[in-house]
């Protein structure tokens, strides 16, 4: 992808960033090289590689999924200020 310091320009003023000129051509050569290690990166064949969502071969031990507290429903909306068929009710914010 091509990218123009103009281009650098018009995102740091949608962003509203006030940059100067030299922080413009800075941030256009930190974005052009970015540019070009993804342009390296979708150039290698990857073809007949598995995805995966680590580097390392590594698994997350899981815990059953079971419940380990009680249904307390009824005493928190005891509680409540104001509750209307099991909901409770909050005063309107948004017009």
């Amino acid at each position: 992808m091509s990218l123009t310091i103009n281009d650098v320009k018009k995102v740091a003023r949608l962003a509203r960033l006030a940059a100067t000129e030299q922080e413009a051509q800075i941030a256009h050569a930190q974005l052009s090289g970015i540019f070009g290690l993804i342009a390296e990166m979708q150039a290698v064949d990857t073809t007949g590689i598995e995805p995966m969502s680590h580097a390392q071969d590594v698994t997350q031990r899981l815990r059953e999924d079971k419940v380990t507290e009680g249904d307390q429903r009824e005493l928190f909306q005891s509680i409540a200020p104001q509750v209307e068929a099991g909901l409770y009710l909050v005063p309107q914010v948004i017009e």
